[in-house]
């Protein structure tokens, strides 16, 4: 019996050359959207609304609804919240429904449309993706957002990591995932210096954020997998 395939996508604009039908496609976006789609579910979010333009979120706005927006790495004009995993708490998500709209990683959401299902991965979670593709047992697309279709470090780092641990399961007959565990094998022993290293590292330290950045390096905080629903609704699946 042969394995199924698992393929990574290093940018958007390759993605138009991967096949999602019949697919599996895990979205993502360490620094940092997946991320934070991850914590603001394990905190008790009703759902998370990815939606790629500002006026979209915007006309989401509803008391039952959180509206949060970043661009270039910071909160935009205009909005409240943005995209951090550290933003979040119960105290502040619990029951409600999380619009959310980011520079790279809601976008890569909707262009990943067609696949049979589309789940988010970050560190945060690596274990319970991990899992789930084990036991899926399907082809798969690990979907790196990168920064503006540019490729990212961090993102491709988690691709390797996934692939590291799935090894026996998967057939990785591809460069783009041979070179994606090859990279995570020279930075799996200390994750947030080889990190640091990165391009977006440096763009969002400069705003004073490297507390998002060094959480969102941590492996296993959360033990759920998102998955977008027939509703445009990211929720825990069960």
């Amino acid at each position: 019996m042969s394995l199924p395939k698992l393929e990574v996508c290093i940018s958007p604009l390759l993605f138009n050359l991967h096949q999602v039908k019949h697919k599996n496609v895990v979205v993502i976006d360490v620094l940092r959207a997946t991320s934070t789609i991850c914590a603001a579910l394990s905190n008790g979010a009703a759902s998370v609304i990815p939606v790629t333009t500002i006026e979209e979120c915007l006309a989401l706005k509803t008391t039952e609804n959180i509206i949060a927006c970043e661009r270039e790495g910071k909160i935009a004009d205009g909005f409240e919240h943005g995209n951090s995993p550290l933003e979040y708490s119960p105290a502040i998500i619990k029951d409600k429904s999380l619009v959310l709209t980011t520079t790279n990683g809601t976008r890569c959401i909707n262009m990943s449309k067609g696949a049979d299902l589309i789940i988010t991965g970050s560190f945060l979670n690596l274990s319970a993706v991990t899992a789930f593709l084990a036991k899926s047992n399907k082809d798969t697309i690990l979907f790196c957002s990168g920064w503006k279709d540019q490729f990212s470090l961090e993102d491709t780092l988690f691709a390797g990591a996934v692939i590291d641990q799935l090894q026996d399961k998967f057939n990785f007959n591809n460069d783009s995932s041979f070179a994606a565990w090859q990279l995570y094998q020279s930075a799996k022993d200390d994750l947030l210096n080889y990190v640091k290293n990165s391009s977006h590292y440096q763009r969002l330290a400069g705003y004073g954020i490297e507390k998002d950045i060094a959480f969102c390096v941590n492996i296993d905080t959360y033990s759920i997998v998102p998955y977008l629903n027939s509703t445009n609704q990211l929720t825990i699946l069960h």
